[in-house]
C-alpha cells in the first residue's frame, strides 16, 4: 500500500506550508524561506524572491531551516529564520529577515558566512517577475546612477544576448493604472536573464553577473550581505481586496461544429525513449507499450564510444517488436568525418527504420560556436542516400538557449529540435506547474527561429538527462542514492498531471513531434519485471505502470487526429486538453495541487462519460492497468452544455463525448 502522499508526488513527506501574508494592499505566500506571487488585487507583481546557493555546477545546495520565528498582523509581517547550506565541500550559513509593512513595502534580507573555503558559481538573491510581463515597459537605475527606459523581452529566441538588462540597482514598472513596483537590490550587482529559454516562466533578476569568471573559491570566514526591497508607488492609495473562491472554469473549443472545424490542431507524433537501463523489452511490456500507439522510438548514440553499437542493435529489436521506427540521435565529436562513415556501414548491414535523423555534437558549448554545421553537412554527406525521405533535424540536444547561441544551418535541415526538462532553476511542485504554458510559447520560437521549419521536442523529461552547464565533474553517488536523473514524481499522479499539461502546450502549439521519457524504469512510463532497485526511495510496483502511462494511453487512443483548445480561468491549479477523432471529443483535465478543486466546463457535447484516475484508484491503475482500463464509465448528461466536476488532489479525469 501506498502512502498517500506517495500517491499524490512520489514521496511520503508533507509539502512545505505555504502562509498567506499581507502588507498593505499586497497579498504574498511565504514557503520556507520564499516568499511568493506578490499580488496588487489580482494583478502579480512577482512571482518568486529566494535565496540560491549554487555548487561549482550549477547544482543547487538544498537549504535547512531553524529558529523560524513569525509575527503577523493583519497588514503587516516580520519573519526571521537561519539558513544552513551543507553539501559536499559546501558550508555556508545566512540568516534570513523577511518583512512587510503598511504602506506595501516588502524587504528581503539574507546575513551569511562560509563556514568552510568552497567553489561557487552564486549566492545570493533570485527575484522573478513574471513572464507575462513581455512586452512591458520598465524602467532600468544603474549602479552608476544612468536611469534607462526598456521593455521586458518579447522573443526570447533571437540573436540578442540573454541578459537584456544588467548592472542594476533599481527596476520598475507598472502594475496598474496608478500603481508602480519599484524593487532594489544591495550588496552585490544584479542582471536579468530571459528564463523562458529554460521554460520557466519568468524574467530573472540575479547576482553575480554572468560576463564575470566563474566558478569562485569563498574562503572560510567570508561574509556575504545582501537585501531585496519591493515598494509600492500609488497615485490613490488602495484596501487589500479580499481572495475569491478558485472555481476553475474550462471552455472547451469552439460552440458550432463549424467553428471547431476551423479550429483542429493537427495531432502531433509521439514517441518515447529507449530505457537507459539497457535492459531487454519483455513481451508484457510490448504489449503495453503497443496499446500506446506510439509513432516512433527515440536512440541516442554516442558515435565516439564504439559500445553505440551495442545500443543500436538493442534499439533496433526493441523498435521491430513495437512496429515502429526510430528517432535516431546522433551524437558527434570532432571526428565527424570517421565517426559518421563508421556508421553508415553498419546501417548498411542493420537496415533500421528511421524516421528521423537529429544532428548534435557531442559537446555543445553554452556560449556559442559549438560545430553544428558540420555534424549536419557530414550527416548529410553519409546519410541521405540510405533513405532519402528521412528527414535532417538540428538545433539543440538541450536546453533552447543553446540553439539561440548557435543555430544549425536552416538550409540544410528539414526540422528543428529541442529538448525540455522543467528543473533547470526550481525543482517544487508549483514551480515545475508554472513551466507548462512556457513549453507552448518555446515551440512558437523555436519555430521562429527556424524561419518555419516543423519543431520537434525531443526529448521530455522531468530532470536533466545531464548537466550541460557543469564546470567539473559530477560528485559520486552515496549509497542510495537515486541517479541525478531520477525524480521519485515520475511515478505519481503529479506525474500524470504534468504530463497532461505539457502534451497539451506543446500540442497546441503545433509542435510536429515529440518524445517523452524512456519506455521503462525510473525514468519511463512503467516500472520493469524486476522492479525499483530502491524501493523504499522510488516506490513504484514490479511490473506495473506509472499514473501518467494511462494519460498517454488516453491521448493515443485519438492518434492521427487533432486537437480543440482550452482555455482555463486558474491554470496554475486546473487545465484540460481536448482531443477529437471522427466525430468523437476526449478532454484530460489535470488538477496540479494538492487541494480539491471544483470545475465548471463550457461548450462539451451533451452526453459524457467519466473516468477517474485519483487516489481511490490509483493502486489498481497502477498494477493491473488493463482491468483499469476497461471499468465501468460515469455517465453524465450536462445542463447548458456545461459540466461541473469536483476532482480530488492531483487528480485526472477523462471525459468522453458519445
Amino acid at each position: 500500500m501506498l502512502a498517500k502522499a506517495v500517491m499524490y508526488y512520489g514521496k511520503d513527506e508533507k509539502l512545505p506550508k505555504q502562509v498567506e501574508l499581507h502588507a498593505g494592499p499586497l497579498t504574498l505566500l511565504y514557503e520556507q524561506g520564499d516568499i511568493r506571487y506578490i499580488r496588487l488585487g489580482k494583478s502579480e507583481i512577482l512571482r518568486r524572491i529566494y535565496v540560491a546557493i549554487r555548487d561549482r555546477n550549477w547544482g543547487t545546495v538544498p537549504s535547512v531551516f531553524s529558529n523560524v520565528k513569525m509575527d503577523i498582523a493583519n497588514d503587516s509581517f516580520q519573519i526571521t529564520f537561519d539558513v544552513a547550506n551543507q553539501q559536499n565541500e559546501i558550508d555556508f550559513a545566512w540568516r534570513g529577515a523577511i518583512q512587510g509593512r503598511v504602506d506595501g513595502t516588502v524587504t528581503f534580507s539574507m546575513n551569511g558566512k562560509a563556514r568552510s573555503t568552497f567553489w561557487r558559481n552564486r549566492i545570493g538573491f533570485c527575484i522573478l517577475h513574471p513572464a507575462f510581463l513581455a512586452g512591458s515597459s520598465c524602467q532600468l537605475e544603474h549602479v552608476d546612477g544612468r536611469c534607462e527606459q526598456a521593455i521586458f523581452p518579447v522573443d526570447f529566441v533571437s540573436t540578442q544576448p540573454v541578459q537584456p538588462f544588467s548592472e542594476m540597482k533599481k527596476i520598475s514598472h507598472q502594475v496598474v493604472q496608478g500603481a508602480w513596483a519599484d524593487v532594489e537590490f544591495s550588496g552585490e550587482l544584479f542582471e536579468t536573464e530571459d528564463q523562458r529559454n529554460w521554460t520557466d516562466a519568468s524574467y530573472k533578476t540575479f547576482c553575480t553577473p554572468l560576463r564575470l569568471p566563474y566558478p569562485v573559491e569563498i574562503q572560510a570566514g567570508t561574509r556575504i550581505s545582501q537585501s531585496v526591497t519591493l515598494r509600492l508607488r500609488q497615485e490613490q492609495p488602495t484596501s487589500r481586496q479580499p481572495a475569491a473562491t478558485i472555481v476553475s472554469a474550462l471552455t472547451s473549443g469552439p460552440t458550432t461544429s463549424v467553428d471547431r472545424n476551423a479550429h483542429e490542431i493537427p495531432f502531433p507524433d509521439i514517441g518515447l525513449g529507449i530505457a537507459s537501463h539497457g535492459q531487454p523489452l519483455s513481451p508484457l511490456e510490448i504489449e503495453r507499450l503497443r496499446s500506446l500507439n506510439l509513432h516512433h522510438l527515440r536512440v541516442d548514440l554516442k558515435l565516439a564510444d564504439s559500445t553505440y553499437i551495442e545500443t543500436l542493435h538493442s534499439a533496433i529489436r526493441q523498435a521491430a517488436a513495437l512496429d515502429l521506427k526510430l528517432e535516431v540521435a546522433l551524437l558527434v565529436s570532432s571526428r565527424v568525418e570517421q565517426e559518421l562513415a563508421a556508421l553508415r556501414k553498419q546501417l548498411d548491414t542493420l537496415q533500421p527504420r528511421v524516421s528521423a535523423w537529429l544532428c548534435y555534437p557531442e559537446k555543445e558549448l553554452f556560449l556559442g560556436g559549438s560545430p553544428i554545421a558540420s555534424v549536419v553537412n557530414a550527416a548529410r554527406k553519409y546519410l541521405t542516400d540510405y533513405d532519402p525521405a528521412i528527414p535532417f533535424c538540428a538545433g539543440t540536444n538541450t536546453d533552447l538557449i543553446f540553439m539561440k547561441r548557435s543555430l544549425p544551418p536552416l538550409d540544410r535541415i528539414q526540422k528543428i529540435c529541442f529538448a525540455i526538462t522543467p528543473q533547470v532553476h526550481a525543482f517544487d511542485n508549483a514551480s515545475l506547474v508554472e513551466t507548462l504554458p512556457v513549453q507552448g510559447a518555446a515551440v512558437a520560437s523555436a519555430r521562429l527561429a527556424g524561419q518555419g521549419l516543423p519543431v520537434m521536442v525531443s526529448p521530455i523529461t522531468l530532470k536533466p538527462r545531464f548537466n550541460a552547464y557543469a564546470t567539473a565533474a559530477a560528485p559520486a553517488l552515496l549509497p542510495g542514492e537515486l541517479l541525478p536523473q531520477v525524480d521519485v514524481r515520475q511515478m505519481s499522479l503529479f506525474g500524470a498531471d504534468w504530463t497532461t499539461g505539457s502534451f497539451k502546450a506543446i500540442a497546441e502549439a503545433a509542435a510536429d513531434s515529440v518524445t517523452y521519457f524512456e519506455t521503462s524504469g525510473w525514468q519511463g512510463v512503467m516500472e520493469t519485471e524486476q522492479g525499483s532497485p530502491l524501493p523504499d526511495i522510488f516506490q513504484s510496483f514490479p511490473g506495473g505502470v506509472y499514473p501518467l502511462y494511462h494519460v498517454l494511453s488516453d491521448i493515443g487512443e485519438f492518434k492521427g487526429g487533432s486537437l480543440l483548445p482550452v482555455q482555463t480561468s486558474h491554470p496554475l491549479h486546473v487545465n484540460g486538453l481536448l482531443l477529437r477523432k471522427g466525430g468523437r471529443e476526449r478532454m484530460l483535465l489535470a488538477n496540479y495541487s494538492g487541494q480539491p478543486q471544483h470545475v465548471v466546463i463550457a461548450n462539451l457535447l451533451s452526453s459524457l462519460s467519466t473516468r477517474w484516475l485519483d487516489e481511490t484508484n490509483l493502486i489498481q491503475a497502477m498494477q493491473s492497468p488493463e482491468v483499469y482500463r476497461q471499468a465501468t464509465e460515469a455517465f453524465h448528461k450536462t445542463r447548458g452544455s456545461a459540466l461541473e466536476l469536483d476532482l480530488l488532489p492531483y487528480a485526472v479525469a477523462r471525459i468522453d463525448s458519445h
